[in-house]
């Protein structure tokens, strides 16, 4: 099963839709993850129509619009890997206790907001991804988004993809 993980699209905000490749992505999957801060749901509508299955939340710079359909914490378990999408997970600083705390019945936590690429392992086993944004780098050199996969009950092959600057 091929994992496709986005966070802070900003649509229309900093980009006006997803680059092409992040869109290759989406046609490539087997499951869309966005952790939140889609801004419209212009962006929202196009995913549940193209990927084949989306699991997402929303995030705080999401409207009503967007809040009425998406949860704040979305929970799924995919091929017995349980994984739970919120937005935001407070300060880098103790993130790992906190959110193995917080999701003591999760293998794998996406999660957003901070724009900034992030991959670690509680040590109870808990995995933290942050895909950062494929639109709005912020202060990172370039946006990201990753992709995995899910085989035989296990979280495998987590890739973070940089895409290209863009051309002023």
């Amino acid at each position: 099963m091929r994992l496709l993980l986005l966070a802070d699209t900003h649509v229309p905000a900093r980009a006006r839709t997803l680059p092409e490749v992040a869109w290759d992505e989406v046609d490539r999957a087997d499951v869309v993850v966005h952790a939140g801060d889609w801004i419209d749901i212009g962006l929202l509508d196009a995913l549940e129509e193209r990927a084949p299955r989306l699991v997402a939340c929303w995030g705080n710079n999401d409207g009503p619009a967007v809040r009425e359909r998406l949860p704040e914490v979305a929970r799924v378990t995919l091929d017995g890997v349980r994984l739970a999408v919120v937005h935001e997970t407070g300060a880098s600083a103790g993130r790992e206790k906190r959110m193995a705390s917080a999701y003591p019945d999760t293998d794998v936590l996406i999660f957003g907001h901070s724009h900034i690429p992030w991959d670690t392992t509680t040590p109870s086993g808990l995995r933290l991804l942050n895909p950062g944004s494929p639109t709005d780098r912020r202060r990172q050199p370039q946006c990201t988004y990753m992709t995995a996969t899910i085989e035989g009950g296990a979280l495998d092959d987590v890739q973070l993809h940089r895409l290209p600057a863009k051309k002023s």
